[in-house]
This record gives structure tokens, sequence and C-alpha cells, in this order.
């Protein structure tokens, strides 16, 4: 159970407002932590990870062995780049390609360079949170790709998605995994927005992994070198940084497990004794008993049920899949179609069953 001892907690995220001059306070972040240390389950967002340490420490974890996924996304990008590069480009219109999240643009290179190849009159749209992230990809294009179009776009996706004029197509990819962090029902909300923005003819790029041996997903999430451990456990310290609070790193630990009966990998952060964490700047405090979790991560895994299921109820139809050789990961192509999205949830379909072992 979680128990807040609440001092005016209903109002903390409004006014975490930087009593600390020269230190940062998001307001989304203090909103968070009341609501999710508040809860019974606590939880905290994964995207709270990314300050500037924890994306040094996620560029560690994507050049560890066990870490399997950006590697394997990118070498299906670049082996099957010029296959990728005729899905979106397939006839002489011109197209927009809109990523969401593209990060410094690394593994978006090749299928741009791909689709120069083919002759494609495209445009590359790039979307992320980070302006920092953003000038890198300009560079790396410029250096790699000149004269390639590219218009980045600074903010959230939803708010500044790009208009594409008639005549032209628009194909979106949101790669690395990402939609593998919703549940089944956010997974199909957050599509369905995205098939909004779409319309019937053009085109979304997945990058999703696949349910192969557990052994090898887990470790993917708590690798023996340790780096993952710490990424997770940064997020204490970047709270006691930006909200003045006083967890004792120390006194708690990463814990990551994968089910293979629901696919997801999922990653926690565990108190190793009671004990009460203070935030001076929201003027609360947050008790854990010893063994209670805080919930930071889910990953989804998918079959090829899944897959084509998800897509049907967010109203696209599955063009092609691009997978590895070992059957690890996989790169669809996804085409908007002329059926009505369904205003409400469904409930969720069962899995593909599975044949006994």
């Amino acid at each position: 159970m979680s128990r807040v001892r609440d001092r005016e907690a209903s109002s903390a995220s409004t006014r975490a407002t930087g009593d600390n001059p020269g230190e940062p306070c998001d307001r989304a972040l203090a909103q968070a932590v009341v609501e999710g240390l508040g809860a019974p389950q606590k939880t905290l967002s994964s995207a709270w990870f990314y300050d500037d340490e924890g994306s040094r420490l996620f560029q560690e974890i994507m050049a560890l062995d066990a870490y399997y996924l950006t590697r394997t996304e990118h070498g299906i990008l670049r082996s099957r780049g010029d296959e990728l590069a005729r899905r979106i480009a397939p006839d002489a219109r011109p197209v927009d390609l809109v990523e969401l999240g593209s990060g410094d643009g690394e593994k978006t290179l090749s299928i741009c360079e791909a689709l120069a190849r083919r002759g494609a009159d495209c445009v590359f749209k790039p979307m992320d949170i980070s302006p920092h992230a953003l000038d890198e990809l300009s560079r790396r294009f410029a250096e790699h790709l000149p004269g390639f179009p590219v218009q980045p776009l600074c903010g959230d996706y939803f708010l500044n998605w790009p208009v594409t004029l008639p005549g032209r197509r628009q194909v979106a990819m949101f790669l690395g995994s990402n939609l593998g962090n919703q549940t089944h029902d956010g997974a199909i909300s957050l599509l369905r927005r995205m098939r909004e923005h779409l319309r019937p003819g053009d085109a979304l790029v997945l990058g999703l992994d696949l349910e192969k041996d557990p052994h090898v997903i887990r470790a993917a999430y708590d690798d023996p070198e340790g780096v993952t451990a710490r990424f997770n456990l940064n997020l204490l310290v970047r709270l006691n940084r930006e909200l003045g609070m006083d967890f004792d790193v120390g006194q708690f630990s990463h814990y990551a497990t994968y089910s293979p009966l629901d696919g997801a990998a999922r990653s926690f952060i565990v108190s190793r004794r009671r004990q009460i964490v203070h935030s001076r700047r929201l003027a609360c405090d947050f008790a854990f008993e010893a063994g209670e979790t805080i919930y930071t991560e889910q990953s989804q895994k998918y079959n090829r049920g899944l897959i084509d299921t998800m897509a049907r109820e967010s109203g696209f139809e599955v063009q092609c899949h691009f997978t590895d050789e070992r059957g690890w990961y996989t790169v669809v192509v996804w085409q908007a179609v002329e059926a009505t999205v369904p205003p409400t949830m469904p409930p969720r379909r069962p899995r593909a069953p599975r044949p006994p072992s």
C-alpha cells in the first residue's frame, strides 16, 4: 500500500515554482510525483528518466551486448532499406516522411539514403521535444546526406503534426519499440490519434519488439553490468535535485521482470526498508514499506497475430513485415484505410494461443 502524508499535497504541483533559485522545477514532474507516489501502486513514467545523466546512461545501455533492440532495428533498416523505401514511396507522388520522436536521426538516415537512391521526391520532417537532438540530426544529415530536404519540428507530436498538401503522400514513423511503452488500450488510443492525422492511402511505419526467449528479454532490462539499474535509480537522483526530495538512493534497488503470459517486460524501483521520503518543494512526505515498489516502465513484446489485430482496431491494414533473421524484431508498414475507427475502446482481444510446451 502507498501512503502520502499530506502537507497540502493537493496543491503541491501548482506551488512547485522554483523556490530554490538556479534549480529547474518542472510543474508536470511535480504533478506526476504527487499523483504517482500517492497511488495505491506507486508509479512514475519512464518519460522522466531522461535528464542529461539519464540520456547518457541510455546511450550506454544501447551499446550493451544484452540490449539487442537498438542494433537489431538498425540492422533491419540498413539491410531492408531499399525495400522499405519502395513501400514509403511506391509511385511518383511526393512524400512527406514524418518521424515521431526522431532523436538525433541515426536510425532514420539509412531510410533517407535509400529514398535518395530511389530518386524519391521526399521531405523528411523529424519531430522531437529536444532541440538539442534536432540540432544533432540536422548536422548528421548535412554531413552524410547533404541536399536531402529536412524540416525539423520541435514539440508535442499532435500539437505540431505537419499538414501535407493535396497530391503528396504522408508517411509517419514511430520506431524504437516506443509503442511498447503503452498498455494495449493505450497503444490503440495512440495509434488512433496517429490515424486521425493520416488520410486513406497514407502509411505508418512501426518498429516493434517481438516475443522470444524470456531469458533474452529479461537480460535486456537487467544487464549484468548494472547500467540499467543505474539508469532506473537515476530517476531518484533527479527527484532529489529538482523537487528537493531526500531519497537515500542506496536504500532502493532496481528490479526487472518479464512475463511470457502477457508479453510485457516491466521495471520497478524497490524500497529496501520501511522509510519516509520528504520533498521540500512539494511540502509532503511519501511513506514506503520494505519491499514496496515504484512501477517505472513497461515494454510490450508482440506476436504477428497481435500486431495484425492492433492494425485493424486502429484503422490500418498491414502491408508488410520486415524482420531480422532471428525473428527478434520487426519493422511493419501499415496503410491507413477508409474504415471508420470506433469511438469507444473495444475490450482487449485475447492473445493468440501458444502450443503446449
